[in-house]
């Protein structure tokens, strides 16, 4: 262990306890310093100081999985084990500290020796000089156990904590495993020759170490000296040197018995500091500042119509008190109403009384400037009419505007219950976002953009409508316009975890990879709990080569995965999860050794994810098509992740984590990973590749709903109507739907509307209707219903349909034809004006209703 630059230290401990099996060890139990025995009795515990019961998950070792805690408990308690309880405390300089990092990046497995040292016999002086030093110095039942100290590289890590398989030593594994070439216990047996006093350990202190033997039980030992002793005489260095066997038989002891050792290792500061969350969050700020929320402020035309309502109140509080002096209160509860001639004689009253005191007069003026203002402003008038009976028609027009305002105004003031209710949109933020992605699934854009656009206009404060409309420009390829949106999602809610993400997956393609770190990092402060965040940012730290930080970030996503699936309280915070390569490692503080431990590997992870962007309440997004795995499959981190991708069309990055999925132990060529790759080249207009990819998926299995409705999406885009008929038809016959059915049901109905099977056509439509309706919905019922000859039903579901998108000119023009075979001639008009107006494209339609209105004689203004 390096103390400074310059200077190292061995650590060893000695004095280790056989403890019999039987008995579990008590929990907690204080840790002991390492020179007990010179220590008077009872002061060789530290105070403050002790050993805590960990979870399995907790730990950095290789025994992570939860078959090796099992077997650990049944070791640590039944069988024969060896326990230290000690701490060892050292000093690190900066420059030690430095050195450190230095060799855990050169090389990241530290070796941790175990010996078993020959008790020696009470005869005193019988044996002197090179042999006595000979007999102390041999080295037996030599084992090493492997410790990963790349943990304390992680950013804001302080402590590495695991249970490690120990292994007999051989230098060639040394070697090859910590590029170290010769063993640490024969280095510091020869340190006194070569003059090495900066050393904590020397020869000398084995002869004051106890040694126990111990059964073939499978028990490890490791004796190793306690304290500094004064340099003695000691042998020759060659006495010292071991031809190393060909097969280290007692060594193979630890490995047949599956021995393990349990070491903690913790620092007062982490080598590689983390950057707090305040930092963070001032960085994001700086890249996007955050905007306060836009306040509504009314145009001049709305101003002038409130500044009149109010003036109207006012009159009328005014009229109001004047009538309460004249006749007392006004309503009073239980009173009888007034009959009609009474009404009549207090209103001729109250109305000389206002001419008589002046206030008509006044109330007059007071209105004037209102009434002036919304001429202009409203009316948009400012010039003197040149003609009597143009006159005449605005100041008509004049009056009703004002008459309806002032009942506004009289309602809200003299109303019963102040809450007016106000009239709600028909359509919700929710359904245009629905209807957007419908319009994306038919590369209907333009009126995709309109439905984004209104969403924005009825709330831009709104983080998922920007983020929203940021995901449809990534599919247009517009990644500037993209990225404009999720700033604008940021600024409005710096919190906001999906723009986050998407911000750095955008800022990583263009190239800043700094602004990319402090995006991907700021998401996860936002929510340390997302799966997507951590893996995308795994992702972004191995792009960059930087293999420490990306295995950080990968197990921190599994642990995050894991403690999701947890049957406890998520809360716990820090379950370690097992490592993608699992090796062992060297250092300061060391618990016990125990024995017989299962070499497991932790498979099968699936995992909740907090990370959509925004979510919707009507349908999750058509042009994926289909979800990524099926629920009852495990799922790795980096499928959760591409399942994120895909929906905003992130394809880039979605392709760097599914070639993560193939090195995954959890992943590889499965089925749920050809489905997604199906998806990436889907969505790209690769459809050949896509082809192949699904048919490796049913290759896996052929009753997975979302591989046949992908792949009858697959054989739509192509216009191969038959096989997509086919593969929609087998998707809807599975016990199991699919997970996004919408564009089954509309792809599905338009095939069976061109193929002339209209009942067909009615029933599935239907279907759409009472999962997720839409105008595209209403509308195929009622052209089914209309080729059916079902007039009345057929209106019916074109009316509801006009009810959700008045612009749709198809609505319009099957309106027209209900209308002119139903012989109402006013509708048929009307609805074939709306039909031209709209610019209808279906020139066979347009055609039809043509024809139409030549057999019946009406319908066209035109004739």
């Amino acid at each position: 262990m390096p103390l400074t630059a310059e200077k190292e230290q061995i650590l060893m401990f000695s004095n280790g306890m056989l403890k019999m099996g039987g008995e579990r060890e008590p929990v907690p139990r204080p840790k002991k310093w390492p020179q007990s025995g010179t220590l008077a009795l009872g002061s060789q515990n530290i105070p403050g100081s002790s050993i805590e019961e960990e979870s399995v998950s907790m730990e950095d070792g290789d025994l992570t999985s939860v078959e090796d805690k099992q077997f650990c408990v049944e070791a640590e308690t039944n069988r024969k084990r060896v326990s230290w309880d000690t701490e060892r405390r050292c000093f690190l300089d900066a420059g030690g500290a430095a050195w450190l990092t230095r060799r855990i990046i050169e090389s990241r497995l530290w070796p941790i020796e175990i010996m078993r040292v020959a008790q020696m016999g009470a005869a005193k002086g019988a044996k002197a000089g090179k042999e006595k030093v000979e007999d102390e110095t041999q080295i037996s039942f030599h084992g090493v156990a492997y410790m990963d100290l790349a943990p304390l590289m992680y950013p804001g890590a302080t402590c590495v904590r695991g249970a490690y398989k120990i292994y007999p030593f051989y230098e060639s594994e040394l070697m090859l495993k910590t590029k170290r070439n010769q063993s640490v216990l024969r280095e510091s047996m020869r340190l006194p020759v070569t003059g090495g006093k900066g050393r904590v350990s020397s020869v000398n202190s084995c002869k004051a170490a106890p040694s126990k033997i111990f059964e073939k039980g499978g028990k490890d030992t490791k004796e190793t000296p306690k304290k500094v002793g004064p340099p003695g005489k000691v042998a020759p260095e060659e006495n010292f040197v071991e031809v190393e066997p060909q097969i280290n038989t007692e060594g193979q002891m630890y490995a047949d018995s599956k021995s393990y050792i349990v070491i903690e290792i913790e620092l007062d500061r982490p080598l590689v500091p983390k950057r707090p969350k305040e930092e963070l969050t001032k960085r994001v700020m700086q890249l996007i500042p955050p905007r306060p929320p836009l306040l509504h402020r009314p145009t001049g035309a709305e101003r002038a119509v409130q500044e009149f309502q109010g003036q109207v109140a006012n009159v009328a509080a005014q009229v109001m008190d004047q009538y309460q002096q004249l006749f007392g209160a006004a309503f009073e509860p239980g009173a009888s109403s007034l009959d009609p001639n009474t009404q009549e004689q207090r209103k001729r009253q109250l109305l000389g009384e206002l001419n008589y005191s002046g206030k008509y007069f006044a109330f007059k003026e007071q209105l004037k400037y209102s009434v002036v203002r919304i001429v202009r402003e409203k009316m948009l008038r400012t010039e003197a009419f040149a003609d009597e009976d143009q006159l005449q028609a605005f100041l008509s027009q004049l009056y009703v505007f004002l008459v309806d305002e002032m009942h506004m105004a009289l309602n809200k003031t003299l109303s019963v219950d102040n809450l007016e209710n106000q009239p709600q949109p028909q359509l919700e933020c929710s359904q245009l976002r629905h209807f957007a992605r419908e319009a994306e699934l038919n590369q209907d854009y333009q009126l995709a953009t309109q439905y984004y656009q209104e969403r924005l206009a009825r709330d831009r404060n709104d983080p998922s409508h920007w983020f929203d409309y940021g995901c449809f420009y990534m599919l247009r390829g517009d990644y500037q316009k993209a990225e404009e949106c999720f700033h604008q999602a940021v600024s409005i809610n710096q919190a906001h975890l999906s723009s986050l993400l998407m911000c750095g997956i955008l800022a990583e393609m263009d190239g800043r990879y700094e602004d990319a770190e402090t995006f991907f990092e700021g998401a996860t402060c936002v929510n340390p709990r997302s799966v997507v965040a951590w893996t995308l940012f795994g992702l972004f730290y191995q792009a960059q080569d930087n293999s420490i930080q990306t295995e950080m970030a990968f197990l921190e996503a599994s642990k995050q995965q894991r403690a999701g699936l947890a049957p406890g309280p998520v809360g716990d915070g820090d379950t370690q999860t097992e490592k993608f390569d699992t090796q062992a490692e060297n250092i300061v503080q060391e618990e016990g050794v125990g024995g017989d431990s299962a070499d497991k590997s932790m498979e099968g992870e699936n995992a909740e994810s907090d990370v959509k962007g925004c979510s919707v309440a009507v349908e999750p997004k058509p042009t994926s098509t289909t979800a990524l795995a099926s629920p009852s499959r495990a799922s790795s981190i980096y499928m959760k992740t591409v399942e994120f991708l895909l929906q905003n069309n992130a394809l880039q990055m979605a392709q760097r984590a599914l070639a993560q999925e193939l090195l995954c132990p959890e992943g590889g060529l499965s089925s749920c990973y050809h489905l997604a790759l199906a998806q990436l080249h889907t969505l790209r207009g690769e459809y050949c590749s896509a082809e192949t990819s699904l048919s490796a998926a049913l290759s896996d299995s052929y009753e997975k709903p979302d591989v046949w409705a992908l792949w009858g999406h697959l054989h739509y885009l192509r216009d191969e109507c038959r096989d997509a008929r086919k593969c929609y038809e087998r998707t809807l016959d599975f016990v199991t739907d699919a997970s996004d059915t919408h564009p089954i049901y509309l792809r599905l109905g338009s095939i069976y509307l061109r193929e002339g099977q209209f009942e067909k056509a009615k029933a599935t439509y239907l279907r759409a209707c009472k999962s997720s309706p839409s105008c595209l919905t209403w509308l195929g019922v009622g052209i089914a219903c209309y080729r059916l000859g079902e007039m009345t039903e057929a209106e019916d579901a074109l009316t509801e349909a006009n009810t959700l998108s008045s612009a749709n000119a198809e609505v319009w023009g099957y309106l027209a034809l209900v209308c002119l075979q139903m012989g109402r001639k006013l509708e048929a008009e009307q609805s074939y004006k709306y039909t031209l107006k709209l610019g209808l494209q279906n020139e066979p339609l347009l055609q039809e209703i043509n024809e139409m209105q030549r057999h019946v004689g009406f319908g066209n203004p035109g004739f």
